[in-house]
Parts: C-alpha cells; sequence; structure tokens
C-alpha cells in the first residue's frame, strides 16, 4: 500500500488492527471476483453477514446498540480499504453506517434506536436512504415526496431514485414534505403497503452495487416510525456530510489501488526492450500520481483529526469529498492509460475504478455543488439560489 507519508503509522494498534483485517478480506473475498460481480452487474449479498461479524456496519455506533462505538478515523480508514476493492463495495457500508443508523441514532426516539440499530448493524437488516427524486438531485429542497397527516401516522405518495441498496433494504429512511412544506424523516418497512422498488439495471459504473428507484403510493406510516428529531432539510442534509466523509476517503482507496496497479505493470511490460517504467513521460506520471494520492491522504487524516474532535463543519467535507474523488478519477485515468490495451479489460482493476469514480464524483453532491458550496463560504455569496437575497 501506498503511503509515502508514513501517515499509517499514527494509527493506534486497534486501528491498525481493524485495516488489517479489512485489508485481508478484500485481498482474499473480494478482489479475486470483483471483475466478474461488476461485469455481471452483481452485488455480493453474501458478504453483508461477514461485514456484521466485523463490526463493519455499525462502526461509529454506540456499543449499547450493536455497534463498535469507535472514532470516525477508524470509519474513514474501513472506507478507503474497501474502496481499494471496489465503490459499490464501500457504498454499502457507507449507507448502512452513515445514511441509515446515523439519522435513526441522531433523530429517532430512544425506541426506534433499540428497534432497528442492532440489527442494521449486525446486517440482520439493511437499509437504504430515500432522499433523491428524478426531477430532485442537487436541489432536495424541490422534492416532491408528500406525507399527508392522517389519524395516527402519515400517508406517504413519491418518487425516490438513484438509491443504493434499494431493492435489498428491509427498511428505507425516506424524506418527505409534510403539509406545511417541513421535510420531514420516517422509516419505511418493505412490507409496509403500498412500497415497492424496482431497479436500475442499465448502469455503466457501480456496477457491484444495487441501485433502485422506491416508489411510495399510498404508504402509510405510523407515529411510532416518524423521526422525532427530524424537521427541516437541514436533517437529511447532516446525514449527507457523514456520507460524504466516507467517500473522500473511500477515494483515497481508489487511489492507492490503480496507483500500485500501474506502479506493477509498468515495472513488467518490457517495451523497446526495457521496462514500461523506465521511461521517462510513465516516471512523470508515476510520479504525479504520487504527489496527487499523497495530497489527499493528508487532507483526509486531518479531515478526521476535525470530526473526532467535533470542529469539522460541512465545509471541510466538502472539500474533502470534491478534491478527494476528482484526485482519484483522474489518477484512474493515468493508471487506465498507463495499462495501455489491458487497461479495459476487467482483469485489470484501473478501468473499473475510472468508471465507478465516475458515478462518486456526482452522488452525495456533484463536484459543481461542492465547488458552490465552497464559493458561497469565500464570498458569503450563494450562487446556487435564484439571488443572493432569496431565502
Amino acid at each position: 500500500m501506498q503511503d509515502f507519508y508514513l501517515l499509517d503509522e499514527e494509527l493506534a494498534p486497534e486501528e491498525r488492527q481493524i485495516r488489517d483485517a479489512v485489508r485481508e478480506l478484500v485481498k482474499k473475498e473480494i478482489l479475486p471476483h470483483i471483475g466478474e460481480w461488476w461485469i455481471k452487474g452483481e452485488f455480493p449479498t453474501h458478504l453483508i453477514k461477514i461485514f456484521g461479524e466485523m463490526g463493519l456496519l455499525g462502526i461509529t455506533t454506540p456499543p449499547e446498540y450493536g455497534g463498535l462505538g469507535l472514532s470516525k478515523r477508524v470509519y474513514g480508514i474501513v472506507a478507503r480499504e474497501l474502496e481499494y476493492g471496489d465503490s459499490g463495495i464501500r457504498s454499502f457500508v457507507s449507507v448502512q453506517n452513515s445514511l441509515v443508523m446515523y439519522p435513526i441514532l441522531t433523530f429517532g426516539s430512544e425506541e426506534q434506536k433499540r428497534k432497528f440499530l442492532p440489527k442494521l448493524a449486525s446486517g440482520e437488516l439493511v437499509g437504504c436512504y430515500g432522499l433523491t427524486e428524478p426531477d430532485a438531485g442537487s436541489d432536495p429542497g424541490s422534492m416532491k415526496t408528500r406525507a399527508h397527516r392522517v389519524s395516527g401516522g402519515y400517508v406517504l405518495n413519491g418518487t425516490k431514485m438513484w438509491i443504493t441498496n434499494g431493492s435489498i433494504s428491509d427498511i428505507a429512511i425516506v424524506w418527505a414534505k409534510d403539509d406545511e412544506g417541513v421535510v420531514r424523516g420516517f422509516i419505511v418497512e418493505r412490507d409496509f403497503k403500498g412500497f415497492r422498488t424496482q431497479d436500475i439495471k442499465t448502469k455503466l459504473s457501480l456496477r457491484a452495487s444495487v441501485t433502485s428507484e422506491l416508489i411510495l403510493e399510498d404508504v402509510f406510516v405510523p407515529d411510532s416510525y416518524v423521526l422525532p428529531k427530524a424537521k427541516g432539510l437541514k436533517a437529511p442534509l447532516m446525514c449527507l456530510t457523514q456520507a460524504r466523509y466516507g467517500i473522500a476517503w473511500g477515494a483515497v482507496g481508489v487511489g492507492m489501488a490503480v496507483l500500485e496497479e500501474a506502479l506493477s505493470y509498468s515495472s513488467e511490460r518490457i517495451v523497446f526492450g526495457k521496462p514500461l517504467a523506465a521511461f521517462q513521460l510513465t516516471q512523470e506520471k508515476l510520479a504525479d500520481m504520487l504527489a496527487d494520492l499523497t495530497k489527499i491522504q493528508l487532507m483526509v487524516f486531518r479531515l478526521a483529526e476535525l470530526m473526532d474532535s467535533g470542529r469539522a463543519t460541512f465545509r471541510h467535507v466538502s472539500l474533502a469529498k470534491r478534491e478527494s474523488v476528482r484526485t482519484a478519477k483522474r489518477m484512474a485515468e493515468k493508471a487506465r492509460g498507463i495499462l495501455g490495451a489491458n487497461g479495459i479489460t476487467y482483469e485489470y482493476h484501473s478501468m473499473r475504478h475510472m468508471a465507478n469514480m465516475e458515478a462518486v464524483e456526482t452522488y452525495e453532491g456533484t463536484y459543481e455543488i461542492h465547488t458552490l458550496i465552497l464559493g458561497e463560504y469565500l464570498t458569503g455569496i450563494p450562487a446556487y439560489r435564484l439571488c443572493p437575497d432569496e431565502k
């Protein structure tokens, strides 16, 4: 593993133990098969139980709710190691941790925490996160899903799109506007009448991941399944901040994987009587990749310190997500070029990582959205609104 500035030397023994366990899992159970899973468009559901047994589905969740109660840095390390294997595998774990368990822990009642979190942590239950809609991606405030108040609960109607884990989920965290236009969070179980899913099967990215459409037609959600502390758009955006943090770390894993593959291949591939790695242009590409990787490694390690000390803001996370993913995508493209024609086959990993990064750069806030978040921070002007004074 490329760690030029020896950042992993800062890890505590427990952190190294978890890193090594996940690294071994990826090496033995994921890398030998991921090319075929990706080509076939299959998510390896047999890994869910393994993830649960290893504690990877409740990394930061307190032990009283079935989790490990560990740091954000540990969560980041796990994301990095998993995405070294594949973005789709990391996405499954990220959704379970950041977009399903986090909102229940943060906005849920004690009864909801006791009922759902232990089973989510063990992998007995799988969750998904229903925020994005066909016409409301980067602008979640424009969601059309509605929650109409009735006796004993709410009736939900609407459609959610591009939902990771959708069709394999047992519960969905669904966001909808109530009769007053206030965004609220709901726990929707798969067997609720009127709730159904259908997979998106035409993806050219994240193919080893389940991506679905959620359809809600007069779905009754009882009051006991409403997240009582989730009121307003800030609640789902807080969940996205948690997910974006894991994505930033995961992209580092992609950078590590493609640099190692490019270096290994160029050292063995003989061109004009000498290794490809002996040519100056190849060495320049490799040096640029090392520099890019080191920059984002330093960024996410510092971000972890800010997260664990409670000093990180959503803007800190936006910068890391923006830079880490764009950098990893650029590195994957260079690695694919170094591999030549072999680089377009699934026997190698760089092309798959490059394709995955196209989707990762889009979801959980596009590159452009994070640019505007940072632009607003610098200038005080929210350019993504119709006018600066719009509230």
